[in-house]
């Protein structure tokens, strides 16, 4: 007899996504596992030990604002962080963290073993545990999917059941690296590929596709002459990725610009045919827009100069991570291109760069939960989604953990849409249209980014994550008194006239004479005028606000990040008020088209006038609303206006009623 153990949640794998749905789940109170082929790889930074960037940073933001981990991880383990696009509009603003690939694999597993209720496996997963038919029956009439996963098999013979179970393979399905002109399966360099489990996946008759993603050469940073190179640093003041980190503590550490070189370029050329990605070897299709380094060289043959970074791996360990130059060449091609470059010409490669290919799933599979629609208690996160990179891994993991506890609990799933956050846009855009390619977040993809902004995140979400259980006591205390802060100094602004004396300090162009009578807020409508000096103009009310001395600059001390974040928080909302104003109205428009649910007993084919490409696009990614309909690539606004009326013919002929989705869940 096997050895078969009962959990409420089980989640294949302890990557990004995989940590996030986990601690989820287990701090919504549901008994859970996690199960990893290697306790010692959790949250492994396979590639780029670094969190956030542009879009990216958002996501991590508002996970965080959910009550996930990442943020506070990255947080204790950074050792450079960067505030990126400051030199644009704070809806483009990011933050980004180097951090250090070993501390924060140890980190995380530290917080992962001191969550109640998360139970952490070594195994292997190698097929899911089917409800039999016999059990299946009449589900059908309830509306149900008729198939429903009970757990799973590991390989040691075990079986751990659940009620629900989050696959979050990343790149492990059917891995297989390539180098040049070997190959071998993988799902990272030096550790197994899951193959019994892809398998598996494929049996259960969901659409996949292959994707590619690579990673570039590590070198020896003592082989490293680093005084030819620029140097990079961080911030002075570190700002930090979760709302609840007071103060950045690990020590920073710069990294370092370089180029390629003419010659770099023609090695590259002259040995593009031994790449796999051009040998015909690879057949899964790359991120676009993280190429390699020979996919820039073919694409782009005018550029007779590339970019690339030096980011150091960690601050105990002398491995050098080069942004920027990933590759599927062979390893001495490799080190040919390596010592082409001025200050590398004695570096020691200490691992390859390689390309991997892996399976994923057609997104258009699930539902906005992250549900599998043809089965009950079945979830995917992460890159099995068709995703790239730990922050899109670690939003959907967070949601996923959410809605298989949600289920569990019979209550209605949690999803936010395109308005609520970058989460939102990330979901629906997979659900909706799918990808052929590893999709990645950009700024550009949000239709409302003066709105979804990095400063905003905790307004926009942790009122969702402290009714989910997921943000404690002390942290809803800790954001009742930021907004608190945050309104009484938009107050001040608002009710305080500008004095000639404050106006001195901050603007010698300006005629006291011009803006006389006018408040404070009017003052910083001004693009000129920013948010810093009005403080300082400040400083007597500032004082005797117990709410505000934090925005008082003591000895001419540049204020602290946060208080500084917080000011500069209010200053956009007051500065861009009428944008944001016309964001709020588009909005309502997009909330009343995914306020239409699409019931789903809607027949298609039987729609008349929808022709069959409407009728098959439709059918395949059964849309759950009006609106992510319209975003299915194809689908015109008068197939939208057909399928809007038949809800009613085919409803009233069926003596069927559907609600809106409206207030639904959580949200």
């Amino acid at each position: 007899m096997s050895f078969t153990e009962q959990f409420d949640v089980a989640v294949v794998g302890a990557g990004h996504a995989g940590c996030e749905a986990a601690m989820a789940a287990a701090r919504m109170g549901l008994k859970t596992a996690i199960i990893t082929m290697n306790l010692d790889l959790i949250a492994q930074m396979s590639c780029n030990p670094a969190i956030g960037g542009i879009a990216k940073g958002h996501l991590v933001r508002e996970v965080d604002a959910l009550g996930g981990v990442m943020g506070e991880v990255a947080d204790a383990v950074g050792i450079q962080f960067r505030l990126l696009n400051t030199s644009r509009g704070p809806a483009v603003w990011s933050p980004r963290a180097q951090c250090d690939k070993a501390l924060y694999r140890v980190k995380m597993r530290e917080v992962l073993e001191n969550q109640p209720n998360l139970h952490i496996k070594q195994a292997e997963a190698v097929d899911l545990v089917l409800a039999p038919e016999a059990e299946l029956a009449g589900l059908a009439e309830m509306g149900r999917p008729q198939k429903r996963v009970l757990g799973l098999k590991l390989r040691d013979g075990r079986q751990l059941l659940a009620g629900a179970t989050i696959i979050t393979t990343g790149t492990f399905l059917n891995g297989l690296i390539h180098c040049g002109e070997e190959r071998y399966p993988a799902g990272r360099s030096g550790e197994p590929a899951s193959v019994l489990l892809g398998e598996a996946l494929r049996r259960l008759g969901l659409r996949t596709t292959r994707l590619k993603t690579g990673t570039p050469p590590r070198l020896d940073g003592r082989t490293i002459r680093w005084e030819a190179f620029a140097e990079q640093p961080g911030d002075a003041d570190p700002t930090p990725f979760s709302f609840r980190t007071k103060k950045i503590v690990q020590r920073q550490i710069s990294c370092h610009i370089a180029y390629t070189t003419p010659e770099t370029l023609q090695i590259i050329r002259d040995n593009v045919g031994r790449s796999a990605m051009y040998s015909g070897q690879i057949e899964g299709i790359g991120p676009r827009y993280c190429p390699s380094i020979e996919d820039k060289i073919v694409k782009f043959p005018e550029k007779t100069q590339h970019q690339f970074f030096l980011e150091p791996e960690g601050l105990n360990t002398h491995e050098v991570y080069v942004n920027g130059m990933s590759t599927s060449l062979p390893m001495e091609v490799q080190f040919q291109i390596v010592r082409s470059i001025p200050g590398l010409e004695n570096a020691e490669m200490l691992r390859p760069g390689y390309a991997i290919e892996y399976d994923s799933v057609d997104a258009t599979e699930l539902d906005r939960a992250l549900k599998v629609k043809s089965f009950d208690g079945l979830y995917l996160a992460g890159q099995i989604n068709g995703t790239s990179g730990y922050e899109e891994a670690a939003c959907q993991g967070i949601m996923a953990g959410i809605n298989a506890a949600l289920h569990l609990k019979g209550e209605p799933p949690f999803t936010l849409d395109r308005t609520e956050g970058y989460t939102g846009i990330l979901i629906d855009d997979l659900i909706s249209k799918g990808t052929n390619e590893p999709y990645r977040m950009f700024t550009s993809r949000a239709e409302f980014r003066l709105h979804l902004r990095i400063d905003n995140a905790d307004r926009r979400l942790t009122p969702y994550g402290r009714k989910l259980g997921l943000i404690g006591d002390e942290a809803w205390a800790e954001y009742e008194q930021k907004q608190a802060r945050m309104a009484a100094l938009a107050t001040l602004l608002e009710t305080r006239k500008v004095d000639s004396a404050g106006l001195a300090q901050i603007a010698e162009n300006i005629e006291f004479a011009a803006i006389s009578g006018q408040t404070w807020a009017q003052l910083l409508k001004r693009p000129e005028i920013q948010i810093e000096p009005v403080l300082k103009a400040l400083t007597p009310e500032l004082t005797n606000d117990p709410l505000l001395r934090d925005l008082v600059e003591i000895n001419g001390e540049r204020l602290a990040s946060v208080p500084r974040n917080e000011a500069r928080a209010v200053e956009t909302e007051i500065k861009f008020a009428g944008y944001l104003e016309q964001q709020k109205k588009a909005i309502q428009k997009l909330k009343e088209a995914e306020g239409v649910r699409i019931p789903e007993w809607l027949n298609y084919t039987t729609i008349s006038g929808l022709s069959r490409e409407m009728q098959e696009k439709l059918g395949r990614v059964r849309p759950q609303t009006i609106g992510q309909a319209s975003r299915i690539p194809g689908v015109t606004p008068a197939a939208l206006g057909l399928v809007h009326v038949s809800i009613r013919i085919q409803g009233k002929s069926q003596n069927r009623v559907e609600p809106s989705t409206k207030n639904q869940g959580a949200a």
